[in-house]
């Protein structure tokens, strides 16, 4: 980008547009060198090669030129997910969020790949042409559906709350040690906060971590490092905590994952049986299809487990908590009998409906947004003494260059003349 200014080779003039370049761009000199530690585009401004009364500012905004107009290196300014605390890991330029533990998640997504790749080798072509052709389609919608719940729940970011900057931190410290110098053994009151959600008090408990009071439901995973909204568990099996965001795609994903075994599994039985019949004897079957063993082990371990899983998250779906409310007894009649939860609706539908068909949150990290220092000193340029210059070009000395020029001023031919004073005449 160029923008052209009025520079009249005049050093004044060129200072004052450089006072006011530093104003518009003060992460940049007019030189084209970067004016603090974040990193800026290179710029330059430098007088016009016809000589004119016009200059060139050029704003290389290139993010492929690695060095500036000038030489100097540009290095662009970086985002917050290069900088952002806490165990966690970003990948597609702050698009995905997963924790820095994946191995669990790496088996999941090779016992998925590997069952169904089993599946489509040997048991789907036999029963598409002794049952019905509509048994491997139906496996592969089911496993498309439960790979986009998967990835979905694992690459999103399950309600990270950001934590407080330093100043927000400082004021807040301000706000709870209230200081008492008459009292050397005075202690400071619990750092619990108190709110009342539809008539039931809720404790808001503050997080050393993150320096802020944690919201309602909200609780710090000890793996990730952050504190996580609607916090259920950190779950290695998809890489990822499970929280506000990403609740739904977690819970689709045991169901899917669950139905999807069963599926198999009735598939290999189905197998093996047609196979015992035409090749005479269980033996025989398993000679021309041992993969289906394998299939079905898995299988069977996995619908033992996930469905237990599904079961129970079933039943927090239906009744409004989350795994974490469930272990503690949050809302247990046991620790009160004025106990409830505020956040059920009283209807089992409308509890699965707000969280199956609820609206969908934003994220409020803004990981690809650009990091700002929260301390920054920009210097200032010397104040011109003109602050205020005309942006046209300057009037030629001869108006009118055909006219003769008017004589130079000289003392010496000019006589004054004064009147006679009389003195005499009063």
């Amino acid at each position: 980008m160029k923008i052209k200014l009025c520079s009249c080779n005049c050093g004044q003039q060129q200072s004052v547009w450089k006072a006011k370049f530093v104003t518009l761009f003060p992460m940049v000199s007019p030189s084209g060198t970067s004016r603090s530690g974040l990193n800026s585009p290179s710029t330059s401004l430098t007088s016009s090669s016809s000589g004119g009364r016009y200059s060139q500012l050029e704003l290389d905004t290139s993010a492929s030129n690695s060095q500036g107009r000038g030489g100097s290196e540009v290095i662009m300014p970086k985002k917050k997910w290069q900088v952002f605390p806490g165990r966690i890991h970003f990948y597609c330029d702050g698009r995905i969020v997963m924790a820095r533990q994946k191995g669990v998640f790496y088996l999941t997504l090779f016992l998925l790949v590997v069952t169904i790749t089993l599946f489509f080798a040997f048991d789907s072509p036999y029963l598409a042409r002794k049952l019905s052709a509509a048994i491997p389609v139906v496996g592969a919608v089911m496993f498309l559906f439960t790979m986009a719940a998967l990835l979905r729940c694992s690459f999103s970011d399950p309600g990270i709350i950001p934590r407080a900057t330093a100043d927000e931190a400082a004021d807040l410290e301000r706000q709870i040690e209230v200081p008492n110098p008459d009292n050397p053994t005075y202690r400071p009151p619990p750092r619990v906060r108190e709110v009342n959600i539809n008539g039931q008090p809720i404790k808001l408990k503050y997080c050393y971590t993150c320096k802020i009071f944690r919201p309602p439901r909200a609780s710090h995973c000890s793996l990730c490092d952050n504190c996580v909204e609607n916090f259920d568990h950190h779950c290695p099996w998809v890489g990822n905590c499970v929280g506000k965001r990403n609740y739904r795609y977690f819970y689709l994903f045991i169901v899917s994952t669950c139905v999807l075994s069963i599926y198999v599994f009735a598939c290999n039985i189905t197998t093996i049986v047609l196979l015992s019949n035409d090749q005479g004897g269980f033996l025989e079957a398993i000679k021309k299809t041992p993969a289906s063993i394998i299939e079905a082990l898995i299988c069977f371990i996995s619908i033992w487990s996930v469905l237990g899983l599904a079961g129970f998250h079933t039943y927090l779906v239906a009744s409004s908590q989350t795994t974490n409310e469930d272990i503690k007894g949050t809302w247990s009649s046991k620790r009160s009998q004025d106990n409830f939860n505020p956040y059920s609706f009283g209807s089992i539908v409308t509890n699965c409906c707000a969280v199956l068909c609820g609206s969908f949150y934003p994220s409020v990290i803004d990981s690809r947004g650009y990091a700002v220092p929260e301390t920054q000193v920009i210097p200032q340029p010397p104040r011109p003494s003109n602050p205020y210059p005309s942006p046209l070009p300057p009037t030629p000395t001869h108006p009118y260059p055909r006219q003769a020029p008017p004589q130079p001023y000289n003392a010496t031919s000019v006589v004054a003349t004064y009147p006679p004073s009389n003195m005499n005449s009063h």
